[in-house]
């Protein structure tokens, strides 16, 4: 039908004439309560937001010459993270002459990935940026 008659046709239901496809050949348009739709759509929209979860990345940083309690404790503070659904930024920070054995800082990172290894997987492997030794942990998927 013509426009105007859907017009004429929505404001004796005492309803809105929305177009739904303008760019369609004829444009398609729909009779409709305008106010009740966009106020469905924002409560969908927020039901929505309500159950995303954002995942967000935590950091741990480690020293060459940690001690195995030390890394255990951060491992139980990562696997906290982990447990949360958040991912893992795992550093080690080389100073002076720690620089000369990357060797030891890189066994510290595959000690510390081991601890949490049941329920993590790296996402980005151990590599250097600067003095320090970064890698990336995410929980794995259920």
């Amino acid at each position: 039908m013509s426009s105007k008659e859907a017009y004429d046709y929505a404001v004796r239901a005492e309803l809105d004439l929305v177009c739904v496809a303008p760019n369609a050949q004829p444009p398609v348009c729909k009779i409709m309560n305008y106010g009740k739709y966009r106020f469905e759509q924002q409560k969908k929209a927020k039901e929505n937001k309500k159950k995303q979860h954002v995942i967000e990345i935590k950091e741990v940083q480690l020293t060459p010459q940690i001690g195995q309690h030390d890394l255990e404790t951060k491992a139980k503070a990562a696997r906290k993270f982990l447990e949360n659904g958040d991912k893992v930024k795992v550093g080690v920070r080389f100073r002076g002459r720690q620089m000369t054995h990357l060797d030891i800082g890189e066994e510290t990172m595959n000690r510390f990935i081991a601890c949490v290894e049941d329920i993590a997987v790296v996402e980005k492997k151990p590599e250097m940026e600067g003095r320090w030794m970064n890698a990336v942990i995410a929980p794995k998927r259920k």
